[in-house]
């Protein structure tokens, strides 16, 4: 997935600047409050492993729908891809909300990648403002993963809810206050 995710990300990088974010806002403000109704309505989701949803073609159904779907995604608009690949790890192949975001930071390693290969080459980064970030990510990272490992997939579930929450709020603030 992580592999497909580079390409895939790439291709929606090259195609962002055809999609005004206008266009989008709306569509990534109701997936993801539908994102948060479903977690809601499925308290048991990614709160204990499932490994019997682990089949071969739930396998390559997540390889796609990460790997290529949510990838793509990420390359064109952005906002949320963390939380979709946590989901579809959770919903699809049962992996728990700990496991889930593990297999996510993986993938959204090559989103990344082949955005910024995309954006570098077409000159739209601004090199020393993103080092600065990577390094606050990398610490970011390293904190909320010993955090997630102690405290469980519980932890995970709620931070996730709170953090679709806040990304609901900022993008409906940006399309119905900032304007």
């Amino acid at each position: 997935a992580a592999g497909l995710a580079v390409v895939s990300a790439g291709v929606g990088a090259a195609l962002a600047g055809a999609v005004p974010a206008s266009a989008y806002r709306p569509v990534v403000l109701v997936v993801l409050v539908a994102v948060a109704v479903f977690v809601l309505l499925r308290p048991r989701l990614g709160v204990v492993a499932a490994p019997g949803k682990r089949t071969p073609v739930r396998v390559a159904a997540v390889v796609a729908v990460a790997g290529v779907g949510i990838a793509l995604y990420d390359g064109l608009i952005g906002p949320g891809t963390g939380t979709f690949l946590v989901l579809a790890f959770t919903a699809l192949v049962g992996a728990d909300f700990v496991h889930g975001s593990a297999m996510a930071k993986v993938v959204n390693a090559g989103t990344n990648l082949g955005a910024l290969v995309v954006f570098g080459v077409t000159g739209h980064v601004w090199w020393l403002l993103g080092a600065g970030m990577a390094v606050c990510n990398i610490a970011g990272a390293v904190l909320g993963a010993r955090m997630a490992l102690r405290r469980g997939s519980g932890f995970v579930r709620v931070v996730l809810l709170v953090v679709v929450v806040a990304l609901v709020a900022k993008l409906g603030h940006d399309q119905w206050v900032a304007r």
